[in-house]
């Protein structure tokens, strides 16, 4: 069962991000404050729900929270801070637009880049044990996939529509055969050594 709150006095704010680890495509991170009676029987890590039951929950957290919100740090960018800064500055980006500002935030993971003057605690694997951070994750996710979906259109060679960007046979095949496009993040290793390209 996960747990409504970290802590009882403070306005508190679950934040996770994705898309980590993908080749292509932004992170996304979001940030959700709910009240602190609030309980939901599904609601949990998004990595254990099914899509349909993902975009289900994104409707309901977002009707029933409090404030949520979406940061969005492009491939460009991320090649330019590296993948951990820009997953700390999506989140920056999430909490910066909640419309109830928060007093403590709740971070999923292991390190995060202090916000302004909030304090704020990591928890390893948070999204399976709080549902502010399982919430983000899910408006993180289902966000991501909506853009990996819409590019997917411009780009249909790298089966972005079933691996979101993530480095799967069908993704690499692609940049093997077209090379990588203006999504793509160039720091990466977009392909194992033995197939790699000059670009």
């Amino acid at each position: 069962m996960l747990k409504s709150f970290y802590q009882q006095e403070l306005i508190e704010a679950g934040c996770d991000e994705a898309g980590r680890g993908c080749l292509a495509g932004p992170v996304f991170a979001a940030a959700v404050v709910l009240p602190k009676e609030f309980e939901h029987p599904e609601l949990n890590d998004s990595k254990k729900l099914t899509e349909v039951k993902r975009y289900e929950l994104r409707s309901f957290i977002e009707q029933n929270s409090l404030a949520w919100a979406v940061g969005v740090v492009d491939n460009v960018e991320i090649d330019s801070i590296n993948i951990l800064n820009a997953s700390f500055l999506a989140m920056h980006r999430a909490v910066e637009q909640l419309k109830t500002a928060p007093e403590f935030l709740l971070i999923d993971g292991n390190r995060f880049k202090k916000y302004k003057d909030l304090p704020h605690n990591c928890i390893v694997k948070g999204d399976a044990k709080y549902y502010s951070i399982a919430a983000a994750s899910i408006l993180a996710k289902t966000y991501r996939d909506d853009f990996m979906n819409k590019i997917h259109q411009e780009f249909p060679h790298f089966d972005w529509l079933n691996n979101k960007g993530y480095p799967t046979q069908k993704h690499r095949n692609g940049i093997k055969d077209f090379g990588p496009t203006k999504y793509h993040r160039m720091s990466f290793t977009l392909l194992p050594s033995q197939l790699e390209l000059d670009f």
